[in-house]
């Protein structure tokens, strides 16, 4: 796995990481004991960020990866988008963590850099795959 990759990866179970210790600091905070999710509306908004963190990061890292090893293009796209996804996911969870209304613009990023990460991926396997 590339080196740019791999530090991606770190980073992003680095958010997920953060977005767990707020939804326990805000279960604490709300006196909404586990296993409930609902009780309160901003814990309802800090467990509800870190859920959609964990959806789309199940998208993110595989896509990361295939575009990593197959990326027509130089590797430094590939990271740049990557590193760009993390900072989506941030600026998602603090804006999602202070209003419903404030998690757009982190949620932008992180779909688009997705969704081109998803067609370097596309492009490189294809490339490939022609090639046999």
């Amino acid at each position: 796995m590339p080196l740019h990759a791999a530090l991606i990866t770190l980073l992003t179970i680095l958010v997920l990481l953060i977005a767990a210790i707020a939804v326990g600091r805000a279960r604490g905070k709300f006196g909404i004991h586990a296993p409930a999710t609902t009780g309160n509306a901003d814990f309802e908004r800090v467990f509800r960020a870190q859920m959609n963190s964990q959806e789309a990061t199940l998208m993110f890292l595989p896509t990361l990866w295939l575009a990593a090893q197959y990326s027509p293009f130089p590797p430094m796209v590939v990271a740049a988008l990557g590193y760009l996804w993390v900072l989506g996911r941030l600026w998602y969870l603090l804006g999602y963590w202070q209003a419903a209304g404030k998690r757009e613009g982190g949620f932008v990023v992180g779909f688009v850099t997705w969704l081109l990460l998803f067609l370097v991926a596309l492009i490189g396997v294809g490339k490939q795959w022609l090639a046999l």
